[in-house]
């Protein structure tokens, strides 16, 4: 299961996800992803990480998205 991938803990990454056995946040891995680079330029940049590892990232942002939301501007 791509859950399996991702890992919390309070005294690493200030308790921001990160990639299981890492300290690599699952969002460095989807900054990347959103600024265009590629599957390959990630796994590039994080030598340490596998394909399925990138991809629980994106599973996780998904997963996040299907709550509702409402956007306010804030002034």
């Amino acid at each position: 299961m791509l859950w399996d991938e991702i890992e919390i803990h309070p005294d690493v990454c200030n308790g921001r996800p990160v990639l299981r056995g890492t300290r690599i946040a699952v969002q460095s891995v989807l900054q990347m992803l959103a600024a265009g680079d590629s599957l390959e330029d990630v796994l590039e940049a994080f030598p340490a990480l596998g394909r399925d590892q990138v991809l629980a990232c994106m599973d996780l942002a998904a997963r996040l998205m299907a709550n509702q939301y409402s956007l306010q501007k804030v002034e």
